[in-house]
């Protein structure tokens, strides 16, 4: 349940499901998923399916992981710079420094956080650069990024990430609306955003207590 080929099967049903650049597929294949949750749910890691990491939080399903990568990529070569603001189980943080981009990534959950940083160097992973701190106001100090990614549900795009974007990067994020959550894809050219809808979601929301959503500037 655990092996190379199960991975495979995995890959073979997110392109039957649509997903279809080829990085993508290609990282998918490579980066070994059950690593990143726990051992007695290590069987159900190839599965399409989100699975608990403990402190109210979960690993996403791999089709979501997949689409908002695609996101990132579409039309453009891969970004030298990602942003993930809720590092998780850090199975995304991998797959982004799979493709060749340097990654910075900001988790507020401590545990999570110490575990991430053990697992993604137990792998190999030295491009990855983790911050354990609150992610809704970034990390400016090692922007600008060519994307950012958000993993968990916000309200809308927090101001302080824009600036933190070059002019031709993207935004990634859930958004929540009304008690419905949709995938949305912000292309910065600078000045504005050039918004789309990239179907529904779920994901856990943005922990409350933030000073980007307390303060309300999106």
């Amino acid at each position: 349940m655990i092996s190379p080929r199960t991975r495979g099967r995995m890959v073979l049903r997110l392109r039957a499901a649509g997903i279809r650049d080829e990085r993508v597929l290609d990282v998918m294949n490579q980066v070994p998923r059950h690593h990143f949750v726990a051992q007695a749910l290590a069987g159900r890691a190839y599965e399409l399916v989100s699975l608990p990491i403990g402190y109210g939080q979960t690993i996403s399903q791999p089709w979501t992981v997949a689409r908002m990568m695609e996101a990132i990529l579409e039309n453009n070569p891969i970004p030298r710079r990602i942003l993930e603001i809720g590092t998780g189980s850090a199975y995304q943080t991998a797959l982004l420094a799979e493709l060749g981009a340097e990654v910075f990534t900001v988790e507020r959950i401590g545990p999570l956080h110490h575990h991430a940083d053990k697992v993604l160097s137990r792998l190999g992973y030295s491009q990855v650069h983790l911050l354990h701190g609150d992610g809704s106001g970034g990390w400016p100090e090692q922007g600008p990024y060519d994307a950012i990614v958000i993993t968990a549900a916000v309200p809308c795009a927090l101001a302080p990430l824009y600036r933190q974007l070059r002019a031709g990067g993207r935004l990634v994020m859930p958004v929540e609306d009304r008690g419905k959550q949709h995938l949305q894809v912000s292309h910065w050219d600078g000045h504005e955003a050039l918004i789309s809808h990239l179907g529904d979601c779920f994901f856990v929301p943005l922990l409350a207590g933030t000073v980007s959503l307390a303060s309300g500037e999106c």
